[in-house]
């Protein structure tokens, strides 16, 4: 039956592929008609009357009238939401919302998902993912065998049980159509247990049976039940377990650093790794090309773009630009207004321009998340490719990393400070730092700069701690599920020296 499936939906994979080619050629004008479609819905809202937005408002006047927002400044909209109210910042009624505290926050933050923005924008772009993995690829057979994903848990909100609670790839599953189920795993009940680790003993023990072609999520937690799933079998790989293995989507951190442990898990050479951009607001983007690392923009999908250039992104009135304005190379943090509520909304994620015709991002991190103390502007990005670069040279697998400025001391330069857990430690801890450290200053010229006979840097220092202690760490926090993530870069030392305390006391 699943193999006849996955003929029967080529056809309509074929046809989501061909919209989104559509869109995509005629980027302007997807991006005039999700603007046009938003207003309308804006117009007939508390917000919307606030900033008197009607519903021919144009881009200008939009832009002029309505304010930049970052979370706290729509936190009061939002529980206004949560309590029941109806019209505030998107029409209707809204009762899913999609819990994310990040990785450097301790408050959760609540992202509205209205019906449009679940179906029209996440699971709309889960199956324009799929159109261009079948469309690049049409022998796959992800519809023959079963789908693996690990999403959180749903919850009722206290004060107003009609609202639910999760992360949004919980909200995902629970809303899969009943047509999706016979193709997922572990079953919706076991998937959505709020006991994390009892969720992923349990999936170890009900997996090893099943026919799994493509699995999904953030490569930390697929790490942890792998680990589980060849434990409890006893085998060395994943495909002595799932054969027909074939995909992983992945996206919610960069793959850099896990890529080596992913190619130990699956030792095939035409396994297909496919980046996707799906944050709790909204999927954003996804990998169109086979050996490109680029994600194509979705233009169709609920959602209008604009962008700040990383030199205005602290100033009361920065400078934002449209889609067409934008260029390759330079940096820029990712504005939304989407079919949520969310208007002009800094999202707190950095993108970088890879090619403009059609529109594809490589996501550079987070605006929260750079080190940028001493002028050395290092991105996520550039640590993680250091990382990578430097556990190929020297046969290490690195399983999460964090990193914190020392600040200037009299007489000594400042530095970087790492935190490494290695899956597999290298021989040589001290040449790994001597690679990771030019690595670095390979791909960052700022930071070269710097370091230039250690006169603003000195070689940055590494210390390994034991397995575990990251996935302990957020256990302690609270922060343990499938969307949680370690903190990769910070400008002051607060979470660093707080994970230095916790080791202390372990």
């Amino acid at each position: 039956m699943l193999k006849i499936t996955n003929t029967l939906v080529k056809p309509y994979l074929r046809y989501k592929y061909n919209k989104l080619s559509y869109s995509t050629m005629h980027s302007s004008l997807s991006q005039n008609s999700q603007f046009d479609f938003l207003m309308s819905g804006l117009c007939n809202t508390a917000i919307g009357n606030q900033y008197s937005i009607v519903e021919d408002t144009s881009l200008d006047v939009f832009q002029a009238r309505m304010p930049l927002h970052h979370y706290d400044d729509i936190k009061p909209y939002i529980q206004r939401m949560l309590n029941g109210e109806e019209h505030v910042l998107w029409p209707g009624k809204i009762t899913m919302f999609s819990k994310s505290s990040g990785t450097t926050s301790d408050t959760s933050k609540y992202i509205p998902v209205s019906t449009e923005n679940l179906y029209g924008n996440h699971i709309k772009g889960a199956w324009d993912t799929l159109g261009i993995l079948y469309n690049n690829h049409p022998d796959l057979r992800i519809f023959a065998g079963k789908n693996l994903l690990i999403p959180g848990y749903i919850e009722r909100y206290e004060n107003n049980p009609e609202v639910m609670i999760g992360d949004i790839s919980a909200l995902m599953t629970y809303h899969m159509p009943m047509i999706g189920r016979p193709f997922f795993v572990p079953g919706i009940e076991t998937a959505l247990m709020k006991d994390f680790e009892e969720k992923i003993n349990l999936m170890a023990t009900l997996l090893a049976d099943e026919d799994i072609v493509m699995f999904g999520g953030v490569p930390t937690w697929n790490v942890v039940l792998f680990r589980k799933i060849l434990s409890y079998t006893g085998k060395k790989n994943l495909l002595e377990i799932w054969p027909d293995l074939q995909v992983y989507i992945h996206g919610g951190v960069g793959f850099e650093p896990y890529r080596e442990q992913f190619k130990r898990f699956i030792p095939k050479e035409d396994f297909i790794y496919q980046e996707v951009y799906n944050a709790s607001e909204g999927y954003f983007a996804t990998q169109d090309q086979k050996d490109s690392k680029g994600l194509l923009l979705l233009l169709n999908n609920g959602v209008f773009y604009e962008f700040i250039p990383l030199g205005e992104i602290h100033k009361d009135n920065p400078r934002v630009l449209t889609l067409e304005e934008v260029k390759e190379g330079p940096t820029y943090a990712l504005v939304i207004s989407t079919n949520s509520g969310l208007w002009r909304y800094i999202i707190g994620d950095l993108v970088r321009f890879v090619s403009i015709d059609p529109f594809r991002i490589v996501i550079e991190g987070r605006t929260a998340q750079f080190i940028n103390v001493f002028g050395e502007e290092v991105m996520v990005s550039n640590t993680d490719k250091a990382i990578s670069i430097a556990s190929q040279k020297t046969g290490a697998r690195v399983s999460d990393y964090t990193v914190a400025p020392i600040f200037f001391e009299p007489g000594q330069p400042g530095g970087h400070e790492w935190l490494i857990e290695f899956d597999v430690p290298p021989n040589d801890e001290t040449k790994f730092a001597v690679i990771l450290d030019q690595s670095l200053r390979d791909i960052n010229s700022d930071y070269n700069a710097k370091r230039y006979k250690d006169m603003a840097l000195r070689q940055l220092t590494l210390h390994s701690i034991p397995k575990g202690t990251f996935v302990r760490w957020l256990k302690k926090r609270g922060k343990l599920g499938a969307q949680s993530k370690v903190p990769r870069l910070s400008n002051d030392r607060k979470l660093f020296s707080q994970l230095l305390q916790f080791i202390a006391d372990e």
